[in-house]
């Protein structure tokens, strides 16, 4: 007897894909929103900016231009900014904890369909 797979309707595979996306989109906002990654930037600006004291060039300065900035003051703050690279343990910590507990998660979950299909390929142990 092959492995047959349990059926799934419409509506549960539609659910199951809205479920994903939902965890997909958190996944990669929810550190942002609560400050673990990318967000923290601090700028240094110049007093009375120029494009020299910036260190952008002319090709740089028309990329600017093409981003409807064209004035040094406006990119100051953006271009004299920068990450912060603060290491902590404990988001270290959580994140392990996270990842495990994700991988527990679904080899329990998964526990009956694996068991089945290892029991046809290669018998029962019984």
């Amino acid at each position: 007897m092959a492995y047959q797979p349990p059926r799934q309707g419409l509506v549960a595979q539609v659910v199951d894909v809205v479920v994903l996306l939902v965890l997909t989109v958190g996944a990669l906002y929810v550190p942002l929103y609560l400050g673990l990654a990318g967000a923290s930037k601090t700028p240094n600006p110049i007093e009375n900016p120029t494009w020299e004291a910036l260190n952008q060039n002319a090709v740089e300065q028309q990329q600017w231009a093409a981003l409807g900035i064209s004035d040094p003051a406006a990119a100051n703050d953006i271009v004299t900014a920068r990450f912060n690279y603060d290491f902590s343990w404990s988001a270290l910590i959580i994140m392990a904890v996270l990842v495990i507990g994700y991988f527990v998660m679904v080899v329990r979950l998964s526990e009956r369909e694996y068991r089945e299909v290892i029991d046809e390929r290669f018998g029962s142990k019984r």
